[in-house]
Formats: structure tokens, C-alpha cells, sequence
């Protein structure tokens, strides 16, 4: 993203302390002089899940958290979790960090293209890497899906300890069941520091128990090495297949039995009280596969809620496990000096079994799901079943945002964000543009490591393009319209101030560009492009500019090649 077009908008409220953020974060931080920092990633996470984001799911652990921090409500991350989770750990595009598409999803005309690897690639440097080399301890739990094979794992990009799902998804229980799998014999890949596993081991119990009790094991190794840590705990949760513990799914049972459009009306106007969203906001449309809930019959409907149920959970069950993360650091007097980030990779999952998923580009892998799991409403959330949230309940999940995970619209790129770190206003909300990319200068600028630039150790790297979020959360950003962009299966954004572009294939759109003011339209409902040609034609040139700098190669099923 080019520099020269980027500047931050002025944080809405002034931080009530004298001294500044860095100050502070210097005062706080005795022994050791650098802060420890915790990542936490959310896997498909809603925008109005958590109690302190208007929902009414149980995250007290989480709600606490966002009380002692600055709650991000105009943080964006790429439509989907692999080019989320890249942008996150270099601080630049995923086009040029390798994951320009997915690598599931890679197209034939993008295929071995500088970008366009499906893993993170060698022509970018790692946060983990970074902090490594300036003394810390390096540690992941939990999802990676940024690469597998001979130095691509994460033990292979800067962290010293790990233990890691290497692919998109898998059962939550400890099956090995993958996710996507083209034979019943497949098993999810899982490696420890570097090696595959053949098992799980008999501790791993639950996906959230695990990596929670993964990540408390290697900060416990050493806590006493007078090291900080950097610690990224990536919960494989809510990621489809749903499934939770059955006590957890029972504390919810009945919750949801008015539907999701009650829960669309209630969450929306939660969030307005809470100033999470505009006042205005109208609601976003219901998707195009969505339906209303009066239209279900009651079988239908009487999954649907389950299905919801299993959710919550998840989501209840995924603050229990990061919260004892929490209160390990807290009993041993590390968290005060701890900066926390929490972030989900995306919007919430919109996908649900029809016809077509996934058959339509992988037959194999939809026959062997059909063969080898469960459906049965009995066993729904339980070991061998295949439950999906739906667009329903994922327009529920964002409710003044337009569709969910996948596309370009804030619904799938708007993502809770959460900033814990010494110094920061707490229990404040922040309206900011910001991106993911910015995660890595951030917590560089906090730990006082300076980014190589384009070099690192005789090799050229991408220099970062993501910007410093401490001006923002101190109080002093310049006062600008900031440029995002981003593409994704074709489907594409570039975003300038309140203004932003979007081209959506039918049916979710036109095949054309629609052009929205976020500021008066959060929810992308009133296309202006006819009204406004002169804004229309300025951010399409900014499009042009976005993609050239980052290389983007639409996929051939839009470009036509």
C-alpha cells in the first residue's frame, strides 16, 4: 500500500493521561525493559459476539479485557484467514507475502506467481522472527495455515516454540479429522517444533483446552530466563465443524429459540447503545442466501437453533481457555507488563452445506464429508459431526454489515480488535481506520525493534506497509483520509476516507463497481456510483494504483485469461 496516500484519522477522544503512550509503556516495564505481547486470533469470529461488542454470548474474560483496553471498531483484516493471518505477521499485503489467494483456491493463472505461493513466502520477515532476533521468546499455539512443508512451518519463521494445526480447519476433538479431506484415511496435519505428528497427545482434549494449555506450558519453560515473550495463541474457534463440549452447548440451549432475525434486531440495537456502530445504521441486507425465519418449517428451524447453540458455545468456551492464559500471566505478575492484542482472522462464516459446497470445485472432498461425518441432529457439536453456522446466523453476527466471510465487504473484513498495553486509555472505543497490517509496526514500535526495511540478512524483503497504531491509540494521529484496499477470489475493495469501492460478481452484486459512503451507509446498501461519476472514476484510479503496487492477478474465472 502506497505510504504517501496513507495517514490516519484523529482518534475521536484524547487519552485522560499526562504523560505519553511511550512514557508510560517505559514506566511500566521494569524487568524486563521490553514488554511481553500476547496475540490472541479468533477464527471466525463475529463483530457482535462478544458481550463487550453487544452480544450475549458469556465472554467475561474477553469483556474484561476490552474493559482494561481500547475496543478497534473500524479494524480490517482480509476477507479470509490464511491472507489475514499473513498481513498480520509481516505487517505487509498479503499479495506480496504469498497469499494472494489461498492456496486451496489458486487459480490456474496464478499459479507459481510472485505472490501467489500459498504460503508465507522468503521475500518477507516474520514479526516472530524479528523479535527472536532482539531477545525474546518466541511462541505459537494453535492454527498456522500460512504454509507446510520444509521451511515453511512456523518453527521455520521465528518461533522457537510451537505447536500447530498446519491447514485451514479440523475437528475440535482429538480425531484428526481434517476439515476438508479428499479420502476417509486423510488425518489434519499437526506439527510440534517442526514435527509432523502421527497423534495427538491424550492432554488434548478440546482445540481451545489445548492450545490455551500449550501456550501457559511454553511461557512457563521460561518465565524465569529474564526473556520477554512473544506469544500468539490462535484458537481454532468458531471454525466450522461447530463443536463443543456438551455441558457448554447446554448452558444455551433456548437462547435462540425467537430466530436470528430477533437476534439481528437485539444485537444491532445493543451495539448502537453501546456506540459500537453509527446510530444511523440502517442494518445490513439480508444475504442472498439467507432467509427469513418465519420462513423455515419447524424441522428447519429447530436445527438452525442447534446449530446456533453449538456457536455459542464455542465462542463461550474460547473465552474460558483464554482467560486462564490470562490468569496464568496475572498469578505470576506478568500481565501488567503484557500488551494483549485480540483479533478475529475475518468476518463470521457465512458457508452452509447446500447443494453445491464444496462439490462444485472439489467433488472428492464434499463425498468424502457426505460419507464420513455425522448429520444427525443428536449428534450435532459432538466427535464426527459437520456442522456449519450459515448466512443466517452470520447475518446475526454482524448485523450492520453488509455479507460475511469471503467478500470484500465490511462484513467480512471488519473484525473485533481489542488493544491491551501499558498506558492505553482503558475501557475506551476507537473509530479509527485502521488494518491488520498495522499489528506488526505497532508491536515492533512497543517492543523498540526497528523493521529492516527492504534487507534482511543479505536477502530483499518487502519493507512494511502497514503504519503504527500508537499515534492513534496515544491521541495524536494526523488528521487524513486513509487508502485500504484488497482483493480476494476476484471479488475486490479500495476504501479512501468514508468512501469505498466494491466489485462483487452476482448474485452478491452487479459484476460492475458500486460505489458507498460508509459515513452516511455503513451497511453498503445505496450504490451512489451513478450519482457521484467523479468519485467513481477517482477510486477506480486509486484501484488501478492498489493493485499494480501489489501485484494483483485476478483469478482467471474473472479476468478471462
Amino acid at each position: 500500500m502506497n505510504s504517501k496516500l496513507l495517514s490516519l484519522a484523529m482518534v475521536t477522544a484524547a487519552s485522560a493521561a499526562s504523560l505519553t503512550f511511550s512514557q508510560q509503556l517505559q514506566a511500566a516495564s521494569i524487568d524486563p525493559q521490553k514488554p511481553n505481547i500476547l496475540v490472541v486470533v479468533a477464527d471466525d469470529l463475529g463483530f457482535a459476539d462478544l458481550g463487550s461488542f453487544g452480544g450475549e454470548i458469556e465472554t467475561p474474560n474477553l469483556d474484561a479485557l476490552a474493559q482494561s483496553g481500547v475496543r478497534m471498531t473500524n479494524f480490517h483484516t482480509a476477507p479470509a484467514c490464511s491472507p489475514t493471518r499473513a498481513a498480520l505477521l509481516t505487517g505487509v499485503d498479503p499479495h506480496k507475502a504469498g497469499l494472494g489467494n489461498m492456496a486451496e483456491e489458486m487459480a490456474p493463472n496464478q499459479e507459481g506467481k510472485p505472490g501467489y505461493e500459498g504460503y508465507l513466502n522468503n521475500r518477507v520477515v516474520s514479526l516472530a522472527t524479528l523479535l527472536k532476533d532482539a531477545g525474546y521468546n518466541t511462541y505459537l499455539s494453535g492454527k498456522w495455515h500460512l504454509g507446510r512443508g520444509e521451511g515453511k512451518t512456523p518453527d521455520a519463521r521465528g518461533f522457537e516454540r510451537s505447536f500447530s494445526l498446519l491447514v485451514g480447519g479440523a475437528s475440535h476433538w482429538p480425531d484428526m479429522r481434517p476439515a476438508y479431506a479428499p479420502t476417509p484415511e486423510a488425518k489434519a496435519p499437526y506439527t510440534e517444533d517442526g514435527v509432523l505428528l502421527t497423534r495427538l497427545p491424550d492432554t488434548f482434549k478440546y482445540s481451545s483446552q489445548f492450545y490455551a494449555d500449550k501456550m501457559i506450558e511454553y511461557i512457563a519453560a521460561d518465565k524465569d530466563n529474564g526473556a520477554p515473550f512473544f506469544g500468539m495463541l490462535s484458537l481454532t474457534a468458531p471454525h466450522w465443524p461447530l463443536q463443543a463440549p456438551d455441558a457448554a452447548i447446554e448452558k444455551y440451549k433456548g437462547r435462540y429459540d425467537a430466530g436470528f432475525d430477533a437476534l439481528f434486531a437485539e444485537r444491532l440495537q445493543k451495539q448502537k447503545e453501546m456506540g459500537l456502530v453509527p446510530s444511523n445504521a440502517e442494518g445490513a441486507p439480508r444475504p442472498p442466501k439467507g432467509r427469513a425465519w418465519d420462513s423455515l418449517s419447524a424441522e428447519e428451524q429447530k436445527v438452525e437453533k442447534r446449530a446456533m447453540e453449538v456457536y455459542a458455545a464455542m465462542v463461550d468456551e474460547m473465552d474460558v481457555h483464554t482467560g486462564r492464559v490470562f490468569d496464568y500471566l496475572k498469578q505470576h505478575g506478568l500481565y501488567e507488563n503484557t500488551v494483549v492484542v485480540f483479533l478475529s482472522d475475518n468476518g463470521a462464516e457465512g458457508h452452509d452445506l447446500d447443494e453445491t459446497w464444496p462439490a462444485d470445485q472439489f467433488p472428492k472432498i464434499r463425498k468424502t464429508i457426505d460419507e464420513t461425518n455425522d448429520f444427525s441432529y443428536e449428534q450435532m457439536g459432538r466427535p464426527g459431526s459437520y456442522t456449519l453456522y450459515g448466512p443466517n446466523w452470520a447475518w446475526a453476527g454482524a448485523p450492520a454489515f453488509k455479507l460475511h466471510k469471503g467478500f470484500p465487504t465490511d462484513g467480512g473484513t471488519r473484525s473485533i480488535a481489542i488493544i491491551k498495553a501499558p498506558g492505553v486509555q482503558a475501557n475506551a472505543i476507537n473509530d479509527s481506520l485502521a488494518a491488520v497490517e498495522d499489528v506488526t509496526p505497532t508491536l515492533l514500535e512497543l517492543a523498540g525493534v526497528k523493521h529492516p526495511g527492504d534487507e534482511y540478512k543479505g536477502r530483499e524483503v518487502e519493507p512494511v506497509s502497514g503504519l503504527s497504531l500508537i499515534p492513534v491509540l496515544n491521541g495524536k494521529a494526523e488528521a487524513g483520509e486513509r487508502v485500504l484496499g484488497g482483493e480476494l477470489f476476484g471479488k475486490r475493495f479500495i476504501r479512501k476516507g468514508d468512501w469505498k469501492l466494491v466489485h462483487l460478481s452476482k448474485p452478491w452484486g452487479t459484476d460492475e463497481w458500486a460505489l458507498y459512503n460508509l459515513k452516511d451507509d455503513v451497511a453498503e446498501r445505496n450504490d451512489l456510483s451513478a450519482a457521484n461519476p467523479q468519485k467513481l472514476a477517482e477510486l477506480k484510479q486509486v484501484w488501478e494504483a492498489y493493485a499494480e503496487q501489489n501485484n494483483v492477478i485476478l483469478p482467471s474465472w474473472v479476468s478471462g485469461y
